[in-house]
């Protein structure tokens, strides 16, 4: 589904990509972890073409979209899905509206057509019932439902997460789980999935990439990396606070270590 050769990105001298290259394959569900400032959501923004890197390619279906005009990629976006960390709902406009909006934007549908498919993307994510709502009468597990409801109201092949699970309570986690776990193997959505939750990733994924500082360190299915005898890996899956990964990321001699690796 999504070929990445050679991407390139920093901002100035925060690298977040370094020459990475990697591939995610369609139907399955690919869990991208790293800390925080590891590159991962610029990654996902990239893909999603949001954001230009600064060098290298990126082939949507075997089309590369790293070069592509503003009105060529929003072509290409109606066959993606993105559902944000914050949901990204429109405050003023309820939970109808909100998934209405791509529908009256990209589409000639009637307003009876489009209140059929709001009905069961609804229904999917199980707040049937729930169209008059406003964003600021929902919980965070239900805000997160409506944005991801709203990311699939246009069939798309991929979806895009941003830390899906973050700021909920073990419950709503399970669910969003749950939610891109039946979209994978009932509808074949590919699913893109950038999390620092461990738990999480091995319960979903059919494949993990650890980032680290803009390098991929790890690829492999769940086992793999639960099996890795990397240093890195093992501390960073396992949350502990000693390790090669120091708690502070100013430590002058992991710094001098990994600007030898960048260059």
């Amino acid at each position: 589904m999504i070929k990445i050769e050679n991407l390139s990105n920093r901002y100035g001298s925060i690298i977040t990509a370094n020459n990475v290259s990697c591939e995610f394959e369609c139907s399955e569900v690919t869990v991208i972890l790293g800390g925080s400032g590891s590159g991962k959501s610029t990654l996902l923004k990239q893909m999603a073409g949001l954001a230009r890197p600064n060098s290298g390619r990126i082939l949507f279906e075997g089309k590369e979209i790293t070069c592509l005009s503003k009105k060529e990629l929003y072509e290409v976006r109606k066959s993606m899905g993105m559902l944000f960390q914050g949901a990204a709902l429109f405050n003023s406009l309820n939970v109808y509206d909100n998934l209405a909006f791509p529908l009256r934007e990209h589409t000639k549908l009637s307003e009876k057509v489009i209140q059929t498919i709001i009905k069961m993307k609804l229904e999917m994510v199980g707040l049937r019932g729930s169209e008059h709502l406003m964003p600021s009468q929902l919980s965070g597990g239900m805000t997160k439902r409506v944005g991801l409801a709203r990311a699939i109201i246009m069939d798309p092949k991929i979806v895009f997460y941003d830390e899906p699970t973050s700021g909920l309570d073990p419950i709503s986690a399970g669910v969003i789980d749950k939610l891109i776990l039946d979209l994978n193997r009932k509808l074949g959505v590919t699913s893109v999935v950038v999390s620092h939750d461990i738990e999480s990733a091995f319960k979903i994924a059919d494949k993990v990439i650890i980032l680290f500082y803009g390098n991929i360190i790890a690829s492999g299915t769940p086992d793999e990396i639960k099996s890795s005898p990397d240093a890195k890996i093992c501390q960073f899956i396992n949350g502990s606070p000693d390790g090669p990964i120091p708690f502070s990321h100013t430590d002058k001699d992991f710094m001098v270590d990994m600007r030898s690796q960048w260059k």
